[in-house]
């Protein structure tokens, strides 16, 4: 059995917080910094891999130069990715240790074809590395938690793309079976993975809630009853902490959120789906 690091003094003095909470113990930000202080190298990458999402987001925006507000929640400064680029361009490794390696294809791909290469394509080429890198994960339930939102999230936009008329293949993201099997039977009334996913039935009431704020909280809240589900023998470990995270940024988001706010979203949701978009981004 591989063995894991294990955390009992920091684990025993975390508060609990629950999924109606209405006041968080501290912010994501806080908490991550307490991980950074805590946490063995090796568990420090992992983390790290869950907030490459928003590496990514700063990425596209700096290689399109664009003016987009740059995200203080990524892995890297402004300058780290500039020097990042500036590595690629040389053809010297990025010699960074928390540098996924896709950072280099999407900087390839696009300094080969810039100003060819369309924004979106540019956006769906940085996520579809994403998803892959989070999937092959070293870690069994952070690899399954990138699947879990691929697969919700393709499920949807296969679910709001039939309602809306637009070509279910085109807003599917990934490869994995899922995708696949969605993609290859755009015309069943469960696209082909009823029996693959046992909770799809349910994730397709949710998708009729009719109140889109609502919708929202539910589908969050089924993200969080997995992960509980998930960790329910994990207790000191990198598992249980990877989750408090997941749940303590779902606490942080519905805290701040209000209805309008969750209207104003599912609506840039759609029109996303229609310009074309792969996969909804949660709220």
């Amino acid at each position: 059995m591989l063995f894991k690091n294990q955390y009992y003094y920091f684990v025993s003095g975390l508060p609990d917080f629950s999924f109606d909470s209405t006041k968080l113990p501290f912010s994501v930000k806080t908490f991550r910094e307490m991980l950074n202080e805590t946490l063995k190298p090796e568990d420090k990458m992992l983390v790290a891999r869950y907030f490459l999402r928003y590496d990514n987001h700063n990425l596209f925006h700096y290689l399109k130069k664009s003016d987009a507000a740059w995200h203080p929640a990524g892995n890297f400064t402004h300058e780290e990715i500039a020097e990042l680029v500036n590595k690629v361009k040389s053809d010297d490794p990025m010699e960074h240790e928390l540098a996924p390696g896709y950072f280099a294809s999407v900087i390839r791909q696009w300094l080969s074809a810039e100003g060819i290469i369309q924004a979106r394509t540019l956006e769906d080429l940085i996520s579809s590395f994403y998803m892959d890198y989070g999937l092959d994960a070293k870690n069994s339930l952070i690899a399954r938690w990138f699947e879990l939102n691929l697969n919700i999230g393709n499920i949807l936009s296969a679910i709001y793309a039939r309602k809306y008329d637009i070509d279910i293949p085109q807003v599917v993201a990934g490869s994995n079976a899922i995708a696949t099997t969605i993609r290859e039977n755009p015309n069943a009334r469960d696209f082909g993975i009823g029996l693959e996913l046992e909770w799809f039935d349910t994730l397709q009431r949710l998708s009729e809630e009719d109140d889109l704020y609502e919708r929202e909280r539910k589908l969050d809240k089924f993200r969080w009853n997995w992960l509980e589900e998930q960790t329910t023998l994990d207790y000191f470990n990198i598992e249980y902490l990877f989750a408090y995270l997941c749940k303590l940024e779902i606490l942080e988001r519905w805290v701040s959120l209000n209805a309008e706010e969750g209207e104003r979203i599912f609506r840039e949701l759609i029109q996303d789906l229609k310009s074309g978009i792969n996969q909804p981004e949660d709220i």
